[in-house]
């Protein structure tokens, strides 16, 4: 009999041991949440998350890219972030700093402001398609779905494919996706 009381006193040990490092873990984690509940600024999801492994996603990608400033500015004035690190596969259109340069004169700057945060956000889904295809599968298409729920015309000329006006400079694989690096900021027809 005094065995298995020896037993029953160890397990009985064992498991206040664990209750006790699991209180003070929690303790530890809702005095962490406290300290941070409402008094920071920083944004949150899967977009902020740092992944050292594999190919970056296509939110990385521009993020890198120092000719991809102004789409990177306008993706996190409109909270995209974290749609641009979901698994997809995701093709992005990402149009160059002087893409968007050569549109009209305060476009830009009109559309970064916290007012127009959704047309902002149309336009930028409009340069993302469900799926992961080169630039030479890309000729077999007339149009693309965009996330916006609208179509990009796909033209072929010489052999390329030209979406919605815009020449693909290049291509970037991406661990959820693709980058087509794009001449021209897309504009879904209710916005030209």
């Amino acid at each position: 009999m005094k065995p298995i009381k020896h037993l029953f006193f160890v397990f009985a040990l064992v498991a206040l041991l664990c209750s006790c490092k699991n209180g003070r873990n929690e303790a530890t984690t809702a005095s962490q949440a406290n300290q941070t509940d409402g008094t920071t600024t920083e944004r949150s999801g899967q977009a902020f998350i740092e992944d050292d492994e594999g190919l970056p996603t296509v939110l990385s990608i521009a993020i890198e890219s120092p000719d991809h400033t102004t789409l990177v500015a306008a993706v996190q004035a409109a909270q995209l972030e974290n749609a641009l690190v979901n698994a997809g596969p995701l093709m992005v259109f990402a149009p160059t700093n002087k893409a968007f340069a050569a549109l009209p004169e305060g476009t830009v700057e009109n559309l970064l402001k916290p007012e127009n945060k959704e047309v902002l956000a149309d336009i930028l889904k409009y340069h993302v398609t469900p799926g992961k295809y080169s630039k030479e599968f890309l000729t077999k298409f007339k149009k693309l779905g965009q996330a916006n729920n609208q179509y990009v015309v796909v033209d072929i000329i010489d052999g390329e494919p030209i979406i919605g006006g815009a020449k693909i400079l290049a291509s970037i694989p991406a661990g959820n996706g693709i980058v087509h690096v794009i001449d021209k900021v897309l504009l879904p027809p209710s916005e030209e």
